[in-house]
């Protein structure tokens, strides 16, 4: 994928793509223990997917990682990630029938969740597709800034 191998995104991004799983999953183990959700929601894995996307989005800059384009890949990897684990949420409280932090109408657009249209549908398009593209245009954006406070590996290279 622009000039790299997925192996290569993987290893950039593996601290994040851990942490994003770890959260959301942390999440969903703490739901079906029986956590009251009130205390699981504080839990965000879509905070720390938007903080990882953005702070990533700098790191591919003074890394030395690439530009812009690699940024789309590292940020689809993490929205993968954490919507994989999601759907895999979903996928539970559907075949077992017993919600979960994921299909509660709280965090299900105020239905009932355990649905695979629209719900693992929806998760699937924008976690997979639309929502990739708004963090690569976040994470442009914090590239631009970075560029031009920085001097990483990535401003020594393009002044070469």
């Amino acid at each position: 994928m622009f000039g790299k191998p997925l192996s290569e995104y993987v290893r950039f991004a593996g601290l994040s793509l851990a942490l994003i799983a770890g959260v959301a999953l942390l999440r969903l183990v703490l739901s079906l223990a029986g956590v009251p959700s009130a205390s699981v929601k504080w839990l965000s894995a879509t905070v720390v997917l938007l903080l990882c996307a953005l702070v990533y989005s700098a790191l591919v800059h003074t890394k030395g990682f690439g530009s812009y384009k690699q940024i789309l890949p590292v940020v689809w990897l993490q929205a993968v990630t954490m919507n994989v684990v999601i759907i895999a949420g979903i996928v539970l409280a559907i075949s077992s029938g017993h919600d979960n932090i994921f299909t509660i109408p709280e965090f299900a657009g105020g239905q009932d969740g355990k649905n695979w249209f629209p719900h693992v549908f929806g998760h699937v398009i924008f976690g997979v597709v639309a929502g990739p593209l708004v963090l690569w245009g976040l994470g442009s954006l914090v590239m631009l800034v970075t560029k031009k406070v920085s001097k990483g590996p990535g401003a020594q290279r393009a002044a070469a």
